[in-house]
């Protein structure tokens, strides 16, 4: 391999592997898997939380019977009853007239108190949470490039602002033997011909040289498949408006990897002398010649 460095650990590390025997999450992981999910799956888990520990609280309050004025038997008079008594509204119609009614209410009051205090800090770290809207080209090529083999992907700022002190870091993974015959993916680092960008404004070509110290070196479709070779991006940088770190991060699988091509030039120069980009041609490939 060179002088390529590398590291190791155990199969199923691919993304398309199946993993069984992990330890259940644990109700602290609750709180990041929300970070990481879209707004509208957020609000929905919450609007869910929110009507069922009222629906529970409901029915303790039908069960104690203390309801003023509640119709007998009515799950809906306790479920409004337990939805204005959690948000502190108290109308006054409907109000606890036993003790253990009473009781209940302060539950649910600390309840309401410890929910909107946990949604609040929940949907406060999702607005402030930094992301990024970087895109990678769909297929990473290996062809020629002055001359030489080269491995190459795109990369494009799709927000429109400053990405400042970019750093790309590019490793490869796949399937090697050891010496005692065990199977491992093994990772090597792909150094890149640029590894850092000032600024990331638009659209960035990131090149790896394939010579003879490279992982890649004599690399055919047919060694990309057998391999399970996975290539594993990762960027780091730094909002020019909010001076936050941002992270993004791309995973190329075998049927990612093309050769003998190259990608489609996205930049033109309009009649009046101005370049423009055309990101309808961000993953277009063509043949090289």
């Amino acid at each position: 391999m060179g002088e390529a460095r590398y590291g190791m650990f155990e199969p199923a590390s691919n993304s398309s592997s199946i993993v069984v025997g992990m330890p259940p999450a644990k109700a602290r992981d609750i709180y990041h898997s929300l970070l990481r999910a879209s707004w509208t799956r957020t609000l929905a888990i919450i609007v869910a939380a929110f009507l069922l520990v009222n629906l529970v609280f409901a029915a303790l309050f039908l069960l104690s019977g203390g309801i003023a004025n509640a119709r007998p038997g009515s799950l809906v008079d306790a479920f409004f009853f337990s939805v204005e008594t959690m948000g502190t509204v108290g109308y006054g119609e409907l109000y606890p007239q036993t003790p253990f009614a009473h009781a209940l209410v302060v539950a649910e009051v600390l309840c309401g108190l410890l929910f909107v205090a946990t949604v609040t800090g929940l949907v406060f770290a999702k607005f402030s949470r930094p992301t990024a809207r970087i895109l990678f080209s769909r297929f990473a090529v290996v062809s020629k490039m002055d001359g030489a083999p080269a491995l190459v992907f795109r990369v494009a700022n799709a927000r429109g602002n400053l990405v400042v002190a970019t750093q790309f870091q590019l490793v490869l993974i796949r399937t090697e033997h050891t010496k005692e015959g065990q199977t491992i993916y093994r990772m090597h680092d792909l150094p890149l011909a640029r590894p850092r960008v000032p600024t990331l404004t638009r659209t960035y070509l990131a090149v790896h040289r394939i010579d003879e110290h490279s992982p890649l070196y004599g690399a055919a479709p047919e060694s990309i498949a057998r391999d399970d070779v996975q290539l594993v991006v990762a960027l780091t940088g730094i909002d020019g408006t909010t001076s936050q770190t941002i992270y993004a991060g791309h995973d190329y699988l075998p049927q990612d990897i093309r050769f003998g091509v190259r990608f489609d030039d996205m930049l033109s120069e309009l009649p009046d002398g101005r370049l423009q980009v055309d990101f309808n041609k961000f993953n277009e490939l063509v043949p090289v010649a």
